[in-house]
């Protein structure tokens, strides 16, 4: 009786917490419209078509008795995309979600040199090139960063060397090795103050961060040998 009575029918359907979906993208994957009835809607299995939704993280569907559903989401927040021979989409909880396809996310960091040992598993704890790589994109997530993501086009994780960071459009790298990382941003810091005060702000090819005692800036245009490096 209940599951048949117009009063119950849903005059409305509330969405909550949508930025990246749509309000009807979320709709039609819970395949709920206005004017069923609320008590035929199954609250679990609508969740569980929420969840199969490659962006969807976490969902909750509720009845707002007499005529109402609200469905409450949180989106995956994606970091960086991951080549592994096939490119995935990596979430600010460092677990992949997704494939990636073109346009999903073309600003984000591309990371390469990583194989799929280095994911974690549920249960399993990440390898050591994989952890480098989480607090230095966790760093560029930080207000007022030296080296914000969004700036990042490329990390090259070398698995003796480690993190090469690929920055701005002429792909200007910066060597950041393993550890220390928020030591290292700060010298960058500064590194980039003195420049930017000669006017040479991006007349750098290459920055070696490896040690942090011995930085060396090698100039723009110049080659790599020990005569056109500058230490700092």
């Amino acid at each position: 009786l209940l599951t048949q009575a117009a009063f119950f029918e849903a005059s409305y359907v509330t969405v909550e917490g949508h930025k990246r979906l749509s309000q009807q993208a979320v709709l039609a994957q819970a395949c709920l419209e206005t004017g069923t009835n609320i008590f035929s809607v199954n609250l679990a299995t609508t969740r569980k078509k929420l969840l199969a939704h490659p962006w969807i993280a976490a969902a909750e569907v509720g009845r707002e008795i007499p005529a109402g559903i609200q469905i409450k989401i949180r989106e995956h927040e994606p970091l960086a995309i991951l080549d592994l021979g096939r490119k995935f989409i990596l979430n600010t909880d460092g677990r992949i979600f997704k494939e990636w396809r073109p346009g999903d996310t073309p600003s984000l960091p591309l990371v390469t040199g990583l194989d799929y040992a280095d994911i974690a598993l549920q249960g399993h704890t990440t390898s050591q090139p994989f952890k480098a790589l989480m607090r230095v994109l966790k760093l560029g997530r930080q207000p007022g960063s030296v080296l914000p993501n969004e700036r990042i086009k490329q990390i090259a994780v070398d698995r003796e060397i480690g993190l090469t960071v690929y920055a701005d459009d002429n792909a200007r790298a910066i060597k950041l090795g393993y550890e220390d990382y928020s030591s290292k941003y700060g010298r960058l810091k500064n590194i980039l103050g003195y420049l930017k005060t000669r006017s040479q702000a991006s007349a750098f090819d290459t920055i070696d961060l490896v040690d942090v005692d011995r930085i060396v800036v090698n100039p723009s245009g110049q080659e790599p040998p020990s005569a056109a490096h500058k230490e700092v």
